[in-house]
C-alpha cells in the first residue's frame, strides 16, 4: 500500500493534466502539490490547495479552477467522495468499508504494513558511532549510535540495502596514551612504583586495573620490559569487544568496522592529495600568523610550508588546511579518501551521523569529494546535538579520560533498552536533549515509552481474554466497528506517510511522534470502546476483537520499527 497522500497527490495531478488537454485548464507549469488533512475533521480526511496556487497562472478564481480539477479526477477504491470547499480547496473523504477492511490486512499482513519500494534496487551505508576504541560508550555518543540505527531500519523498511559501518582509528596520540595508561597500571599490578608523566594524557579508568590483571593472568611479568604497543593492541581488542557487547544490550550491530590506517596503508590518503593538486585546488602557505614560510623552515629543516585546499571555490568562507607544516595531515584529508573509498565501493546513498561540532567538517569534507571529480550528492550528513542526563534533579556529567562514566552500560542497567531507544530519538537531533533517567523508569503516563507500550499489552490482554472465553474472530462483521474504531484506523493508515517522510528526509525521530500520537488516540477510544461488558452483542464483541487484534499488530509494527520490544504483559 502506497501512501494516501502521495496517491492522493498523484490524482490530483492527472487531474490537472487531463483539464489541460481538454482546454478548460491552460498548459501552465503545475506546481508541488501538497495534501494534508484539512482544518476542519467535517470536511475530508484529506485536502489539495493546489486551486489556490494556480489561480493566478490560469486567469480564474481558486474556486473555479477547483471545481474543474474536481471534475477530472479518478475515484478509486479507498476514497467515497471528491468535493471542493471555499476558497478552493479539494477535500476527499475515504471509504468507510475501505478503512474498516484495514483490519483484514494489519490482521494477516501487519508484519510488513508500512514497507515501501523508495530505495528498491539501490544500496545505501549508514555510519554512525564512530570513535576511537579509548572508552566505553558514553550517552553523548550513545544518541549518535541510536539515531544511526534507527535511520538504517528505515531504509531497510523503505526497500534499500543497507550496510552498517564503524569507523575508526587505532593509531595516533589518544591509542598511544591509552597503551601507555594501561602499561603503567600493568607494572603498578606487578608491584612496581611508576610515576604517571603526564596526567592529562592518562586514561584512569577502572577498566584498565581489571585488563592489566587479566594481561598479568595470561602472560604473567612477560610484559614488565615492553613499551606502550603490545598494551595498546591489547585495550583496544578488549574496549571493541565491550563496544560491541554493549550496542548487542541495545539491538545494534555494524557490518563493517573500517581502520582509517588503511587509507594510510594504500596510500589512498596521499593520491588524494596528489589529484587535488593535479586539479589545481591545492596550494603551499603558512599557516603560522606572523611567520613567513623562510621564518618557519629556518626553524626546522623538516617544516615546510602547509597544503591549503581551495575549498572557497566551492563556497567556503576560508581556505582549508590539508597538510600542516610539520606534514602531517589534519583530519580533513583521510576524510575526504575515506569518502571516496566509500563512493567507490557502489553505495547510492551515503549517511554520516555527526556531532554538532562536525558540520564545518562535513561541508568541507563534500567540497573535497566535488573537487576530486565525484558526485557529493549521495552523501548526506544528519548531526546531531549534545544530551544531558538528569537525575533526582541533578545533571551529571562523565569523562573518558578520568574515569568517571556516564556509560551507556549504566543507563541501561538504570532504566532499559526500550526507554534509551525512545527518549534519544523522540527528539528531532538538531535540538538538545535532556534525558530525565526518573522519567524513563516511572510506571505513568509520563514517561511515552509506557504509555506506547502499554497500548499494546492492553490489546494482548483483550485476546487473551477472548482466548480464555472461547471467543474467536471467525466470521467477525466489521461493518458493525463504529465511529471510534474508524477513526483510530485513519490514524493508523498515516503510518504509510510517515515512514515515506522519515525515509526521505532521514528523520526516524517523526516515527517516534507518531507512536506517541497512535497511544494519544488509543487510550481514551479504549475506554469506550469495550470488548467484554453486559449486554454487548456477540457480532459487535466478534468485530472489535477483529479491531484489537489488527491494533495489537498495529502497535507492534511501530515498536517494532523504533528497534522497541512488544510486551504482552506490565
Amino acid at each position: 500500500m502506497k501512501p494516501l497522500t502521495r496517491q492522493i497527490a498523484s490524482l490530483v495531478h492527472e487531474a490537472i493534466q487531463n483539464a489541460q488537454q481538454t482546454g478548460e485548464l491552460p498548459p501552465v507549469e503545475i506546481p508541488d502539490i501538497e495534501v494534508k488533512p484539512p482544518r476542519k475533521a467535517e470536511q475530508g480526511d484529506y485536502g489539495a490547495s493546489v486551486a489556490l496556487a494556480m489561480a493566478k497562472s490560469v486567469g480564474k478564481p481558486p474556486l473555479e479552477v477547483a471545481n474543474i480539477i474536481a471534475k477530472h479526477m479518478n475515484k478509486p477504491d479507498f476514497i467515497s467522495a471528491i468535493e471542493v470547499a471555499p476558497p478552493g480547496f479539494i477535500n476527499v473523504r475515504f471509504s468507510e468499508d475501505w478503512i474498516r477492511s484495514l483490519v483484514t490486512i494489519l490482521i494477516t499482513s501487519g508484519e510488513t504494513f508500512g514497507k515501501l519500494d523508495i530505495g528498491t534496487g539501490k544500496r545505501a551505508q549508514v555510519e554512525f558511532l564512530s570513535a576511537n576504541p579509548t572508552g566505553p560508550i558514553t550517552i553523548g555518543r550513545s544518541r549518535g549510535a541510536i539515531l544511526g540505527d534507527a535511520i538504517a531500519r528505515v531504509l531497510e523498511e523503505t526497500g534499500y540495502d543497507v550496510e552498517r559501518e564503524y569507523y575508526f582509528n587505532n593509531a595516533g596520540a589518544q591509542m598511544r596514551n591509552l597503551g601507555e595508561s594501561l602499561r603503567i597500571r600493568y607494572l603498578q599490578a606487578l608491584g612496581q612504583q611508576v610515576d604517571i608523566p603526564d596526567i592529562e594524557k592518562f586514561y584512569q579508568g577502572e577498566y584498565l586495573i581489571d585488563y592489566a590483571k587479566e594481561l598479568i593472568a595470561e602472560k604473567g611479568d612477560a610484559l614488565k620490559d615492553a613499551d606502550w604497543q603490545p598494551f595498546k593492541e591489547y585495550a583496544e581488542k578488549r574496549m571493541f569487544e565491550w563496544i560491541k557487547e554493549t550496542c548487542q544490550r541495545i539491538g545494534i550491530h555494524h557490518d563493517v568496522f573500517f581502520n582509517e590506517n588503511t587509507l594510510y596503508d594504500t596510500g589512498a590518503v596521499w593520491k588524494v592529495l596528489e589529484k587535488l593538486q593535479e586539479r589545481g585546488y591545492i596550494y603551499a602557505a603558512v599557516t603560522r600568523e606572523g611567520e613567513t614560510d623562510a621564518e618557519i623552515i629556518a626553524k626546522s629543516a623538516d617544516l615546510k610550508p602547509a597544503q591549503w585546499f581551495r575549498s572557497t571555490q566551492f563556497g567556503d568562507d576560508e581556505d582549508r588546511v590539508l597538510v600542516k607544516s610539520n606534514g602531517e595531515p589534519t583530519y580533513t584529508l583521510p576524510d575526504i579518501a575515506y569518502h571516496v573509498n566509500k563512493i567507490e565501493r557502489g553505495f547510492d546513498l551515503l549517511v554520516n551521523i555527526l556531532g554538532a561540532d562536525h558540520f564545518t567538517q562535513a561541508q568541507v569534507v563534500r567540497m573535497g569529494v566535488q573537487a576530486l571529480g565525484y558526485d557529493p550528492k549521495p552523501i548526506r550528513v544528519v548531526h546531531v546535538q549534545m544530551v544531558s542526563v538528569v537525575r533526582d534533579g541533578k545533571p551529571f556529567k562523565g569523562s573518558t579520560r578520568r574515569g568517571i562514566f556516564d556509560t551507556l552500560d549504566e543507563l541501561i542497567d538504570l532504566t532499559s533498552a526500550d526507554a534509551i531507544r525512545y527518549f534519544l530519538l523522540h527528539r528531532s537531533p538538531d535540538s538538545h536533549l535532556k534525558f530525565d533517567i526518573n522519567v524513563a523508569v516511572s510506571q505513568s503516563n509520563d514517561n511515552p515509552v509506557y504509555y506506547i507500550q502499554y497500548a499494546h499489552v492492553r490489546c494482548s490482554g483483550i485476546l487473551r481474554e477472548a482466548g480464555a472465553r472461547g471467543v474467536t474472530i471467525d466470521g467477525a462483521d466489521l461493518s458493525l466497528l463504529g465511529t471510534d474504531e474508524l477513526n483510530f484506523l485513519r490514524k493508523c493508515l498515516e503510518f504509510l506517510d510517515v515512514m515515506q517522510t522519515a525515509s526521505e528526509n532521514l528523520t526516524p525521530h517523526t516515527i517516534a511522534f507518531y507512536a506517541l500520537e497512535l497511544a494519544n488516540a488509543f487510550h481514551p477510544m479504549y475506554d469506550r470502546v469495550r470488548a467484554f461488558a453486559d449486554g454487548i452483542d456477540p457480532n459487535l464483541q466478534k468485530a472489535r476483537l477483529a479491531f484489537y487484534t489488527a491494533t495489537k499488530a498495529m502497535f507492534k509494527r511501530v515498536l517494532t520499527v523504533l528497534g522497541m520490544t512488544t510486551p504482552e504483559r506490565m
